[in-house]
């Protein structure tokens, strides 16, 4: 028998096999779905069930008219930090600019300073004070980079935490090495020099302890050069390890392109991306993931090139960019609005972008992502009237489910 069976439920399945050129969503009304041993077993039109439901399945749940879909992924996240940069907020406010800040010892190393300084059981706590919030709004799946460590110690000390999350919570965990996300105080004026003690002390160290699924880097101006990132690129290449990378996010530079020629799994941001850029996605499958709530908090005025990646049928993604300084942001719904406001993405696309797409980013499409045989059951429960009005309110709605590996998640 199943394990489990949800009626009385509509689902919007994101499975390419019921997306119509009229509904990009995959519905299924007065939809059912089995579960056994965390996996979904039948997907369908309750009609449709091969049995009465009482001989299917040892637990029947009733979905009350609800709407079932994927749980949301959220793909792009600097979750593990320390301290509080509110105070920027305000310098902003007053007319400094991103950079005018990062110059001046804020920015990004003002939260290496305080994470370094944080012990790892306090970093642990506020994290997952977080990441808590980040499930009860319906995030199943979760992506956290480094990158406010810059020592051996405290990379180690932040990718150990991101484990502990998923050990922790109910919730999928991918970890991300940003060792190149600034240039540390002690190596300031040595960009090269800190590359190769990412190269050759870090990445191995932080690789042997399992403690990375994928490689990324900032690069731009104020960071890392497309030549300094492939140093990095062809290390993780050696290890086996895909690569991301932040990329022309204040200025076309180039990282884009770099990413997609080591297969990356995806380049985020892209505000200043050129056709040339799109195209090099669309070639090797690259995933566009673009971060509205940064493009939001920071009062961006280029917008992300959404034609060029439509023409070019690149899968734009979604994700909450969470961290102290440009993007205080933990609900993956008030990212949808944003997309859909700012960048005018439709809401089908904005639903594929925290889903399905969400999946491919991190590298785990075959595993969840789609309400379809053979997927692992991770479901949130809406009350809404379809799936669209996931992009309709500005914060505020909340799965009134959550289905983790098949089981019910209690309110945390």
């Amino acid at each position: 028998m199943w394990d489990a069976l949800w009626l009385n439920v509509h689902l919007a399945t994101g499975d390419e096999a019921f997306v119509t050129s009229g509904d990009g969503y995959g519905c299924i009304r007065n939809g059912a779905v089995g579960i056994r041993d965390g996996v979904i077993c039948w997907v369908g039109a309750q009609a449709d069930l091969p049995d009465v439901p009482e001989n299917l399945a040892v637990l029947i749940e009733d979905g009350e008219g609800g709407w079932l879909t994927p749980g949301l992924i959220d793909a792009h996240t600097h979750v593990v930090f320390a301290g509080d940069r509110s105070r920027e907020f305000a310098e902003r406010l007053n007319g400094a600019s991103y950079e005018d800040i990062a110059r001046k010892g804020g920015g990004i190393l003002s939260t290496v300073t305080a994470t370094r300084a944080a012990s790892e059981q306090d970093l642990l706590e506020g994290s997952l004070k977080r990441v808590k919030t980040m499930i009860q709004e319906g995030t199943t799946s979760l992506e956290v980079k480094s990158g406010y460590g810059l020592t051996l110690a405290d990379e180690l000390k932040q990718l150990r935490v991101a484990r502990a999350i998923g050990e922790r919570l109910p919730i999928r965990v991918h970890k991300t090495f940003l060792g190149a996300h600034a240039v540390p105080p002690e190596y300031q004026g040595r960009p090269d020099a800190y590359l190769k003690f990412l190269v050759d002390e870090v990445l191995p160290a932080l690789h042997a302890e399992n403690l990375v699924d994928s490689v990324d880097a900032f690069c731009e101006k104020i960071a890392f050069s497309p030549a300094q990132t492939e140093v990095l690129f062809e290390a993780a290449r050696a290890l086996g390890l895909p690569v991301r990378i932040h990329a022309e996010q204040l200025s076309l530079g180039g990282g884009t392109v770099l990413a997609a020629r080591y297969q990356g799994l995806s380049a985020d941001h892209l505000e200043y991306a050129d056709e040339d850029a799109v195209m090099s996605m669309a070639r090797q499958k690259t995933v566009a993931m673009l971060l509205p709530g940064a493009f939001y908090f920071i009062r961006e005025k280029q917008v992300p090139p959404v034609e060029l990646l439509r023409k070019h049928r690149v899968d734009i993604g979604l994700a909450t960019d969470c961290n102290p300084g440009t993007s205080p942001v933990l609900g993956l719904t008030s990212v949808m609005n944003m997309a859909c406001t700012l960048f005018r993405l439709t809401p089908e696309e904005s639903f594929r972008a925290v889903t399905s797409v969400g999946a491919r980013a991190l590298g785990i499409a075959q595993d969840v992502g789609t309400l379809r045989t053979g997927m692992r059951a991770d479901m949130a429960l809406w009350d809404i009237t379809g799936p669209h009005e996931l992009s309709y309110w500005i914060g505020g709605i909340r799965p009134r489910r959550r289905i983790y590996d098949g089981e019910c998640v209690p309110d945390l």
